[in-house]
């Protein structure tokens, strides 16, 4: 695959590409019969992930087709990410709002699965931020997404269930490095 134009948005560009991610959201999802998956239940997520305080998102494109993107937020103070993550000490789960970018979604469109595209996405969100750490979840029945991200430097941490309606995930978490100053 062609290196894809990689562009960042932030909270205030949302009403421009919230389609957009919805319409890439259906596609990537298009095989799914969860009610967990359906455009309206993740349109709550977007809604949600916006409006934190710290929201971006890269959207990539080849030429003028969007084939995917990744978006997320610094976990605020006090954050509930952690709550029923078992076995993580208080120091691992303490949030200070500038300490963990949370990686909320990253997705490609079906064709663009194995291409390379997800982790030119992945990896130029991840270069906007200036956090210690990122963290994200994993379908836990989705072993071989839970490998990817092993073969980009995350580790298994433990296990959530963060909605009565979700699956249990995977929590994944990677150190980052420090911010590169010109």
């Amino acid at each position: 695959m062609p290196t894809l134009d990689l562009r960042p948005y932030g909270p205030g560009d949302i009403t421009g590409i919230r389609t957009l991610l919805l319409d890439i959201h259906d596609d990537a999802y298009a095989d799914s019969t969860s009610e967990f998956n359906t455009r309206e239940r993740f349109s709550w997520f977007i809604d949600h992930w916006s409006a934190r305080p710290g929201f971006s998102c890269v959207i990539g494109y080849d030429g003028t087709e969007a084939v995917g993107y990744a978006y997320g937020a610094p976990l605020a103070a006090g954050s509930a990410w952690w709550r029923d993550v078992a076995g993580l000490s208080e120091a691992a789960t303490r949030e200070d709002g500038t300490r963990t970018y949370a990686l909320s979604e990253l997705m490609v469109t079906q064709k663009r699965r194995k291409t390379g595209a997800a982790v030119q996405i992945h990896d130029a969100l991840l270069a906007l931020r200036t956090e210690a750490r990122v963290t994200l979840t994993v379908d836990s029945t989705h072993p071989k997404v839970r490998a990817l991200y092993e073969r980009w430097g995350y580790t298994r941490v433990g296990t959530s269930k963060p909605f009565d309606d979700s699956p249990v995930f995977d929590v994944m978490l990677r150190e980052l490095p420090p911010p590169s100053r010109p």
